[in-house]
């Protein structure tokens, strides 16, 4: 089993209804172990067209898969979801995101992993740093730091506002 980092966001529908039933399917898929689930938050848009806020997680999970199976399990999700494709960066109903599976890279037409601008959002550093504050992320091309310490340099960042809306078991 591999210690595995995934991002969820969500901005139509019933965003967090989307984000929880992520994560209950992620429990309910064999080969996966949930570890653990960040709070909600919300974040605006980054990119794409003018759009509703999002509502973003990270479930730190063990995997005993490769990463792209991990993939096809995170795309199974969106399209339960009834993710669609239409705008790049556009509105959706659920995004899963591989952003690292610890100790492993991967570059291929359909996943990158460590996920290529983790390290540039907060969205995706502040929910990952509530749960695993010590992982050690080592984008390409770029040194290994903590989470914790992607974060912290964001955090300086004001035109990436985000906003813990709920801590502790939101996804039960």
């Amino acid at each position: 089993m591999t210690p595995a980092a995934l991002g969820l966001g969500a901005n139509l529908g019933d965003a967090r209804a989307a984000l929880r039933d992520a994560v209950v399917g992620l429990a309910a898929t064999p080969g996966v172990q949930v570890l653990a689930v960040s709070g909600l938050w919300r974040t605006a848009a980054v990119g794409g067209p003018e759009q509703p806020d999002y509502c973003n997680a990270v479930v730190l999970v063990e995997a005993g898969m490769d990463a792209d199976a991990l993939l096809a399990v995170a795309q199974r999700l969106e399209a339960a979801a009834e993710r669609t494709r239409d705008v790049r960066w556009g509105p959706r109903t659920l995004d899963v995101d591989v952003l690292d599976v610890q100790g492993r890279r991967c570059e291929g037409p359909e996943l990158t992993v460590p996920h290529p601008r983790a390290h540039e959002r907060r969205f995706v550093l502040e929910p990952w740093a509530q749960v695993a504050p010590d992982w050690l992320l080592h984008p390409a091309g770029l040194p290994a730091r903590t989470v914790a310490q992607w974060a912290a340099d964001l955090a300086r960042d004001d035109t990436q506002a985000v906003e813990l809306v709920a801590d502790g078991p939101w996804w039960r």
